[in-house]
């Protein structure tokens, strides 16, 4: 029987990326757990290995600081045995633009974009060498809207959206699955991290029912799983009007509309 390939996840110690561990250790797939808080990481380790007999390693790291997201790269470059990555480690906003630091800014971009990406370049060669493997990106339905006031988590979420479409139109040629997921509110910690009390938003989904169905949308290859979105053709619909959108650019001149009246 083959191997199944080894899972490395982002933020691993709580929330989405804990549940995404258990889920896959229950699959019998072994572990790389990467977050920053080593007592938790220990902790979760153990007790999968005890219910789940999988291999789990931990590799406790801020991917926010270069030499720490240079140890989770060279791992993805070296590790042979790991076949799936789970982009899943992220912060969220707190307060609007202009309350936002130059620190905050930087923080935000670095772990929001900047880790996410340069982890997919570091298993990517490797993975289109051996023909398969997996790339799961946590993207968010706030980067499809503007009108939510979280500007700056928001673009970043939207550049996770493209990066993933980008990605799956160069590495699915060659036998790699990209798989963007946009959750929508969330019962996990990134809330409290950013100063909001989860339980004064209006509708907020239990971290195990995301995962699930983030998990379905994964088994059945779908591109872009949105699991708070119930006509699924919505999605379709923006998808194809920006298809159309694309058909009707052309470069060489300028609209009509724009075109200075004699």
């Amino acid at each position: 029987m083959a191997t199944l390939p080894s899972v490395l996840i982002t933020g691993a110690s709580s929330g989405i990326g804990a549940v995404y561990a258990e889920r896959f250790a229950k699959r019998g797939h072994n572990l790389v757990l990467v977050a920053r808080d080593k007592s938790r990481l220990d902790a979760l380790a153990a007790q999968l290995r005890e219910a789940h007999k999988v291999a789990v390693d931990v590799l406790q790291a801020n991917l926010t600081q270069p030499i720490e997201l240079a140890a989770v790269e060279t791992r993805l470059r070296e590790d042979a045995r790991l076949g799936i990555l789970i982009n899943n480690a992220g912060m969220a906003q707190s307060g609007g633009f202009v309350q936002q630091s130059a620190q905050d800014i930087e923080r935000l971009i670095a772990l929001n974009t900047t880790a996410l990406t340069r982890l997919a370049a570091a298993i990517a060669p490797r993975l289109v060498q051996a023909g398969a493997g997996t790339i799961v990106n946590i993207s968010s339905v706030v980067g499809l809207a503007p009108e939510l006031g979280m500007t700056i988590y928001g673009a970043t979420k939207a550049f996770v959206l493209f990066l993933s479409q980008g990605l799956n139109l160069e590495l699915s040629p060659k036998g790699i699955y990209v798989q963007a997921v946009l959750p929508a509110a969330t019962r996990t910690e990134i809330w409290g991290r950013a100063g909001i009390d989860v339980n004064t938003l209006p509708e907020v989904m239990d971290v195990d029912e995301l995962v699930d169905a983030a998990l379905v949308g994964y088994d059945r290859r779908e591109l872009v799983t949105i699991p708070p979105l119930h006509v699924a053709e919505r999605w379709d619909a923006l998808d194809g009007a920006r298809q159309t959108l694309l058909a009707d650019v052309r470069q060489a001149q300028a609209a009509d509309r724009y075109r200075l009246q004699a």
